[in-house]
C-alpha cells in the first residue's frame, strides 16, 4: 500500500494507485493503529495535487544516522570520522526542517554557501517501544519513504556539532509517499535496494542498502535503547558516498539545480533549488496541513499547481543536463 499526504485540515491522506490518488478518511495514526483505509469517493489527479511530507500531525521530527556507509566514512574521514564508527551516530532533525517531495528548496546563501545533498532511506515507525531487540525490530516498521538530508556544511563545521547544519528551515524533502512494510518480504527492504541521488541528471550517489554499516533493525534498537519510539516517528538511515564537500573541487547546490533522490521500489523526490531565505511563511508552508495555511499571508489559497514530472513513480527518467554543480 502506498500512502500520500495530500494536506487539508484536518490531516488528509490518499491511496496511491496506478490511475491516480484515492482520498481516504483515516489519519496516519489511525492507519498505523490498524484501521483499514476507507475511500471517501473523491479521486485526485496527481498532476494537480500538491503532496506534503508524508508524516503525521504528531511527528516529533526525524532521528538520523550519520556516517552509515563504509565508502561515505572513507570519503569523510578527514572531516568527521577517521574510522568506521563502532556505534551508530544519531542526531535529530526538527519538523520545521522538512518539506514536500516536489517543493522548491529555499537555500539561503546568507545562512550557508555550502548546501550539500544526502540521499537516504526513510523509515516510519508503526508499533512504538523502548529497548526494542534487533531480532524483532523490523516488526516495528510501518513504512518506508525517501529523504534528502540536505546539510549546510560550513555551518556544520563552524559549530563542531551537527544540529544547526542539519536543521535549516524547509530544507529536507521527504516523500513522495509511504510504502508500507508489508509489501516487502520480512518487512525489510531487499538488500540490493538502490539508493541514488542525481543533480541536473548527473548521478552523484549510488549504493545499495546492504552497504550500510548498521542495518535498519540495529538503528531502531539503538535509538530505542534510550528514547522510546512512538508510532509515526521517522528514522533517516544514513547516506552513501558521493556527497559534494568531499569532491575535488568541492561541489554544492546552487539556484536552479534540479535534485532527484530515489530509492528503488519506494519513490522519487524531485526538488529545484531557488535562492532566498525560507521566510516564516515558507517555513509554515513546509509543515502546513491545509491550502489556507500554505497560502502567503493575506492571499487566498490558489488552485494546486501542477506537480513536476518527477511525481511519476520511481524509475521515471531524470533530467538530462550535466552541468557541474558549483558553490
Amino acid at each position: 500500500m502506498r500512502l500520500a499526504r495530500i494536506g487539508a485540515e484536518p490531516e488528509r491522506w490518499a491511496l496511491v494507485e496506478a490511475d491516480g490518488l484515492v482520498e481516504i478518511s483515516e489519519t496516519l495514526r489511525e492507519l498505523i493503529a490498524g484501521a483499514a483505509p476507507t475511500a471517501t469517493g473523491r479521486r485526485l489527479d496527481p498532476a494537480h495535487t500538491t503532496l506534503l511530507a508524508p508524516v503525521s500531525e504528531q511527528c516529533r521530527g526525524v532521528f538520523c544516522t550519520g556516517i552509515n556507509y563504509v565508502a561515505h566514512q572513507q570519503e569523510s574521514a578527514e572531516a568527521f570520522a577517521a574510522t568506521v564508527p563502532p556505534h551508530p551516530i544519531i542526531f535529530f532533525k526538527t519538523v520545521s526542517a522538512l518539506c514536500g517531495p516536489h517543493d522548491e528548496l529555499p537555500l539561503d546563501r546568507s545562512v550557508s554557501a555550502e548546501f550539500d545533498w544526502e540521499g537516504e532511506v526513510g523509515v516510519v515507525i508503526g508499533t512504538g517501544g523502548r529497548d526494542i531487540p534487533v531480532e524483532s525490530a523490523l516488526e516495528h516498521v510501518f513504512a518506508y519513504t525517501v529523504v534528502n538530508d540536505i546539510t549546510a556544511r560550513d555551518v556544520q563545521r563552524r559549530h563542531q556539532q551537527w544540529h544547526l547544519g542539519k536543521n535549516v528551515d524547509a530544507s529536507t524533502p521527504v516523500g513522495p509517499w509511504l510504502v508500507t512494510a508489508d509489501e516487502f518480504a520480512g518487512r525489510a527492504l531487499p538488500a540490493d535496494t538502490v539508493v541514488e541521488l542525481r543533480v541536473n541528471g548527473v548521478t552523484k550517489q549510488r549504493a545499495v542498502t546492504a552497504d550500510m554499516i548498521f542495518d535498519i533493525a540495529t538503528q531502531i534498537s539503538v535509538i530505542s535503547s534510550t528514547t522510546a519510539l512512538l508510532p509515526g516517528d521517522v528514522i533517516s538511515t544514513g547516506t552513501p558516498a558521493g556527497v559534494g564537500f568531499t569532491r575535488t573541487p568541492p561541489e554544492f547546490l546552487a539556484a536552479g539545480d534540479v535534485v532527484e533522490t530515489e530509492v528503488a521500489g519506494v519513490g522519487l523526490l524531485r526538488n529545484v533549488v531557488r535562492a532566498g531565505a525560507a521566510t516564516t511563511a515558507a517555513t509554515t508552508a513546509a509543515t502546513a496541513t491545509s491550502p489556507a495555511e500554505r497560502a502567503p499571508a493575506g492571499r487566498a489559497p490558489a488552485e494546486p499547481a501542477p506537480a513536476p514530472a518527477a511525481a511519476a513513480p520511481a524509475g521515471a527518467g531524470s533530467v538530462s543536463s550535466d552541468r557541474r554543480v558549483s558553490a
